[in-house]
């Protein structure tokens, strides 16, 4: 017997279409997901309205000075001479310090809470971390001030100096407000989404892994170390760039202890400035066009840095979750 073919949402007349296009949206369906792509769009539409101000708003600067203004250490607006050299320097040493401090740290952290602790530590652990990692950066940027500084001046620098002293590092005189001092309260910082960010992904390893290399004999570090790292080392360098792009992006914290001098020193115990520092400082006492125009500019190199760091670690995270998930 023949049967009547059945039409989809696809060939069905405009009226039909129309028709259960409204019965769809009486039922709430075409609703929500007309409701969550304007959400996703939303991000989308702010993110490129916030590069297009900073390319637009800099545009004067951009014009005048083109890329020798990363190039460039001048910098004096009573002169109108602009150059960003000194502020990226400043944010690369801070950003890169702190990396090195809070790397061993937080892999450190996160292996023992993924791998070796017991659940209910873990759990516990994790959520201070998170809390750690949701405390203001004024509040770490004044312990930085009246805890962490003292400290550095009168037990820190003066060990580093018996050691590193040879080092152009760790030459000249400390005040401590410097480079030095803003890696330390950077790397306190970042060290919670390193913790965090690694954990869940050393929690994605599948267990089959784990049940393989402890068949073979080999002990609980051993699987950890040789084993469930590896098999996560690409969503582990993406919570460190995720990390960096976190203290690439810091301004109070590090505006309170690097000190404020637009120059470039080797030593890690000179003051220092960073980009973000020099807009949060500078942009309200902003006199004539360039200079602003200059500030944005500063505000669009440290956007576009932020930006593609952290696409690079999402694509990181995902591509470990994607493995986790297919093994």
């Amino acid at each position: 017997m023949a049967t009547t073919p059945t039409l989809d949402r696809h060939t069905l007349p405009s009226g039909g279409r129309v028709r259960s296009f409204i019965k769809r949206l009486r039922a709430g369906e075409e609703a929500a997901y007309l409701l969550t792509l304007a959400a996703a769009a939303t991000i989308l539409l702010i993110t490129s309205l916030i590069f297009y101000e900073l390319y637009v708003q800099s545009a004067l600067s951009r014009h005048k000075f083109g890329f020798h203004f990363l190039f460039t250490q001048t910098w004096n607006p009573v002169t109108g001479d602009f150059g960003a050299l000194p502020y990226v320097y400043g944010t690369v040493v801070t950003s890169v310090l702190a990396l090195i401090i809070a790397i061993p740290q937080g892999l450190g952290s996160a292996i023992f809470l993924a791998e070796l602790a017991p659940p209910k530590i873990s759990d516990a652990l994790a959520f201070l971390i998170e809390l750690l990692a949701a405390v203001p950066s004024v509040i770490f940027g004044l312990l930085g001030m009246y805890v962490l500084v003292p400290i550095l001046q009168s037990s820190v620098v003066p060990a580093l100096r018996t050691v590193f002293g040879f080092l152009p590092v760790f030459q000249g005189a400390f005040y401590g407000v410097s480079y030095f001092a803003a890696g330390v309260v950077l790397s306190i910082m970042i060290v919670p989404f390193i913790v965090s960010i690694s954990r869940e992904v050393l929690l994605a390893v599948p267990q089959e892994q784990r049940e393989a290399s402890l068949a073979v004999g080999a002990n609980r570090w051993q699987t950890t170390w040789h084993v469930v790292v590896p098999y996560a080392l690409k969503g582990i360098m993406g919570s460190i760039f995720l990390a960096l792009a976190r203290a690439l992006g810091e301004t109070m914290a590090v505006t309170m202890v690097i000190g404020n001098v637009p120059q470039i020193k080797a030593s890690l115990l000179a003051p220092g400035y960073s980009i973000a520092a020099v807009i949060a400082n500078e942009f309200t006492e902003a006199v004539g066009d360039l200079y602003t125009s200059a500030l944005i500019e500063l505000g669009l190199v440290l956007f576009l840095v932020t930006f593609v760091i952290n696409g690079l670690a999402r694509l990181m995270i995902m591509t470990t979750t994607r493995q986790g998930a297919h093994s």
